[in-house]
């Protein structure tokens, strides 16, 4: 089993978006997130990345078995392609192969390229390159094909198959259709917390 939620409650600013998360992503599978915006799925991703704690419930995966891919591209804009990739795979302590990550996303021709001089979807493909030298067993994707035209989106969809039938696993919120046919599917808006409403005779009432 790569990821296990049971009784997950997740909040932004101190205020509970979700509650009663129960799901399973056993390697080799891949659950998408949908849901309305501001409906809690960048928090959902954040807490199983261990960027924030959960607000009640636990989460089991394996240590150091997450790579998480935010809205972010997480690059150096004074560093290359190849130079950027290199520092993650240090990050990682996982000795990923640089230049097969770039062919991967179709960045070889650019592995000297400052990433500050790249077009946004070459930047966007650029951060996703990190998934490959992560060596992570979990990816969490959000938004991942945000920037990206319908070449780099199936090539990120061939990229994400690979890495399933290799035995990973990836968990990702997105409201395209991501080429993962088979893939779990958690409408996260099934498990919206419901603001309590005020008591008669408030504020609100006074001026009504």
């Amino acid at each position: 089993m790569t990821l296990a939620v049971a009784g997950l409650a997740v909040a932004r600013g101190g205020v509970r978006l979700l509650a009663g998360l129960d799901f399973r992503v056993p390697a080799g599978t891949a659950l998408i997130l949908r849901g309305p915006n501001g409906a809690g799925k960048t928090t959902l991703l954040r807490t199983l990345a261990g960027l924030q704690p959960p607000a009640a419930g636990t989460i089991a995966l394996p240590p150091e078995g997450v790579a998480y891919a935010a809205h972010a591209d997480g690059l150096k804009p004074a560093l290359t392609a190849a130079e950027n990739l290199a520092f993650w795979a240090d990050v990682y302590g996982a000795g990923g192969d640089v230049a097969g990550a770039l062919a991967a996303l179709g960045l070889a021709d650019l592995a000297d390229r400052p990433a500050g001089q790249m077009s946004a979807g070459q930047k966007r493909r650029l951060g996703l390159a990190r998934l490959v030298v992560a060596g992570r067993a979990l990816w969490l994707l959000d938004e991942p094909t945000v920037s990206l035209d319908a070449a780099a989106v199936a090539r990120f969809a061939d990229l994400v198959r690979a890495h399933l039938a290799a035995g990973g696993a990836a968990v990702v919120a997105t409201h395209v259709d991501p080429g993962l046919p088979g893939a779990a599917v958690l409408d996260v808006g099934r498990f919206t917390v419901r603001a309590a409403a005020g008591p008669p005779g408030g504020f609100d009432e006074a001026f009504a």
